[in-house]
């Protein structure tokens, strides 16, 4: 090897090594809240763009079945990260306070909770009061059900009875009138609410975000062992997924492609309009665009650990400082990354 070669591939090995955080293809393990659906395309796109393996991460994406499970796989170790609601963090480890490895949130992502009431306009519904005395439906393990008394006692609503169905009967029940209302994430149900042939007209949506609940929503999370083992990597991580995010907000129907890479069979018009609703309600909200994309308002943590505490009856009070650590985000010039604010 000649001079000039040998200095090539020294500075190239040193430009690879401070990009990467020197751990030059580090394996990870993420797992989604739930399906391959639009908001997945948010860590899609990093990784069929080649930023994650260019800051030395071979990351491995699979979907979810709900935030619950999330937050269990890695606990166990067996994902290393994970996309999960904040609450159902919240919930683990309150009821779980001896578990070795408690995830820790390091960047916020849904800065408000996606949760919300539907009801069809032809049941007289229209704002929270109206619910008084009415029959909701939810699955048990419902992000939405399960915060629900915090929605009733900020908007005095009372005497609610609950159904309980697996999740593909949620708007088939409303559709057919054995239930009045619903929660789910606003911007799920309504679509799927569409594909039951109901017009989004016809639907009322009330997001406990815009009555009186502002509970985060779903954040990434990682495992304690590598946070301690290599925080550089969860550095290395969320740099890059903060880079995808940004080009995802910046043109949703083009990212799209990276979702129907994972799952063939979606309706991609569907998958945009739902990537979309996610954007504009919970990623890119006046909230998010108030506190900054990825970081969290230590006050309003602390409000909704003591809420999550009463309503859903944890074991222990949740302690706001073990949930969240933010030492490991990008700087601020990479989180600037929400799009332009709609006029």
């Amino acid at each position: 090897m000649n001079k000039r070669h040998f200095l090539q591939t020294t500075a190239a090995l040193a430009a690879a090594a401070a990009f990467g955080g020197a751990h030059a293809q580090t394996a990870l393990k993420f797992q989604l809240d739930w399906r391959f659906e639009g908001p997945a395309a948010l860590f899609l796109q990093p990784a069929a763009k080649g930023y994650f393996k260019a800051a030395g991460l071979d990351v491995t994406i699979d979907s979810g079945n709900g935030s619950g499970g999330t937050v269990t796989r890695v606990a166990s170790g067996t994902y290393d990260l994970g996309f999960a609601d904040m609450a159902a963090l919240m919930e683990f480890h309150a009821n779980n306070p001896d578990a070795p490895n408690k995830p820790v949130a390091v960047m916020m992502v849904y800065n408000n909770t996606p949760a919300a009431v539907l009801a069809l306009k032809k049941s007289g519904i229209t704002r929270p009061t109206d619910l008084n005395g009415k029959k909701l439906g939810a699955p048990v393990f419902d992000a939405g059900r399960k915060a629900f008394p915090i929605f009733q006692k900020a908007n005095a609503v009372s005497n609610v009875t609950w159904t309980s169905m697996d999740p593909p009967l949620r708007e088939t029940m409303l559709v057919r009138g054995d239930i009045d209302a619903i929660t789910g994430f606003g911007f799920t149900s309504l679509l799927n609410l569409e594909a039951r042939g109901v017009k989004a007209e016809d639907v009322v949506v009330m997001p406990y975000a815009d009555n009186g609940v502002k509970l985060y929503g779903n954040a990434i999370i990682a495992s304690p062992k590598l946070i301690k083992e290599n925080p550089a990597a969860v550095k290395a991580f969320l740099g890059a997924f903060a880079k995808g995010a940004k080009e995802v907000m910046a043109d949703p129907a083009g990212s799209i492609a990276t979702v129907k890479a994972r799952d063939g069979i979606i309706n991609v018009a569907l998958e945009t309009r739902r990537l979309q609703l996610a954007i504009d309600s919970v990623v890119a909200s006046p909230d998010a665009r108030k506190e900054g994309f990825g970081q969290v308002n230590p006050g309003r943590l602390s409000l909704m650990a003591s809420q999550v505490s009463d309503a859903y009856a944890t074991k222990t009070r949740i302690n706001p400082a073990a949930i969240w650590d933010g030492s490991m985000l990008p700087s601020a010039a990479e989180l600037n990354i929400l799009p332009a604010a709609k006029k």
